[in-house]
């Protein structure tokens, strides 16, 4: 097993206990890489506030990380860490 089929292993299990909106909220950010909270309650169509408690959870596991925006310091981007 390469080290990149193991890290998503581990992802897998990490997100496996998660409420369904967490794992859509994964799966989403597993193929589109990057996206604000905004952008991510549009492609799930889940609430702003249910996105919020996805990513919340999805953090505590250590499966997301979160950066300030370059273009705006508002908004924090998203992304898988495998």
């Amino acid at each position: 097993m390469s080290a990149i089929q193991s890290a998503e292993a581990d992802t897998l299990e990490r997100v496996r206990d998660l409420p369904p909106s967490a794992k859509l909220v994964a799966k989403v950010l597993e193929y589109e890489d990057t996206l604000t909270q905004s952008e991510i309650a549009d492609e799930t169509l889940l609430p702003a506030r249910t996105v919020r408690y996805a990513l919340t959870r999805l953090e505590d596991e250590g499966v997301v990380d979160s950066r300030f925006s370059f273009t705006d310091a508002r908004k924090r981007l998203y992304s898988l860490d495998v």
